[in-house]
């Protein structure tokens, strides 16, 4: 004898009552007004006016802010991961923990921005400004920074490893503490720049400029230092590519 078996059918309506009343479901509203937690996740904002405006805790993820201007804009634990700003202006903001995951910033400006405990690694930042910045605790692992300008930036407990930092401009910037081990710095300048107890482990050294930086602590293991420039450079107890300990005395030269 066949048993019957029942058919769930009243599932059907149930899940289609659900989809419609979009419960659970959160869809990205380009025309939102800025605000904190507006959702403009793969929305076209290139070229908009959005200085100053508080975009807290708002998921721009994928959104393309080309030649957009958020100067002065906060941008507090906002999700910015690949989005595309390449030439955009963030001069002043605030974006403290914002998640900048493998954005596409060539040439954006960050000048006096304040983005500390915040994520760029992978991030494209060719020739973007990083101009008298505050980024502590920032992440820019494996990110390329070719030609970036951190001038007078304070990157202290920053992490540049694996970054490429070729021909960047690091000139009075705070790196105290900082990790950039197995980076490239062909031609980078880090000339009067704090670097106390900076590990560049295997960094690619070749042409950097160091003159007058304070190295004190610093380890340079199994880095390349051919033709780096340290005329000046406090060589304080640093260790050098060959595990050499340089003298509290050593100026210039590791002795």
């Amino acid at each position: 004898m066949k048993k019957s078996m029942s058919k769930p059918v009243f599932l059907l309506p149930v899940l289609l009552l659900f989809s419609l009343s979009g419960q659970g479901l959160v869809f990205a509203a380009c025309e939102d007004a800025p605000a904190p937690n507006v959702n403009w996740a793969n929305c076209d904002m290139s070229g908009r006016d959005l200085s100053g405006q508080d975009l807290s805790n708002a998921v721009l993820t994928k959104a393309n802010f080309d030649g957009a201007n958020l100067s002065g804009a906060l941008l507090e634990n906002t999700d910015l991961n690949f989005a595309s700003m390449k030439g955009a202006s963030f001069d002043g903001a605030r974006m403290y923990h914002t998640r900048l995951v493998a954005v596409k910033a060539e040439g954006a400006s960050f000048k006096g921005v304040e983005i500390e405990n915040s994520r760029f690694s992978r991030a494209q930042l060719k020739n973007s400004d990083f101009s008298g910045s505050r980024a502590d605790n920032t992440n820019f692992y494996d990110a390329d920074l070719v030609g970036a300008v951190l001038v007078d930036a304070r990157l202290i407990k920053t992490n540049f490893e694996r970054s490429n930092l070729t021909d960047a401009n690091f000139e009075g910037a705070i790196l105290t503490e900082s990790v950039m081990n197995e980076a490239r710095m062909h031609r980078t300048r880090f000339v009067e720049a704090k670097m106390d107890k900076v590990k560049l482990d295997g960094a690619d050294c070749r042409d950097a400029d160091f003159t007058s930086a304070d190295l004190s602590k610093a380890s340079f293991r199994e880095a390349k230092i051919e033709e780096s420039i340290f005329d000046k450079a406090i060589l304080k107890d640093t260790t050098w590519s060959n595990y050499k300990r340089c003298r509290a005395s050593s100026i210039g030269v590791c002795k």
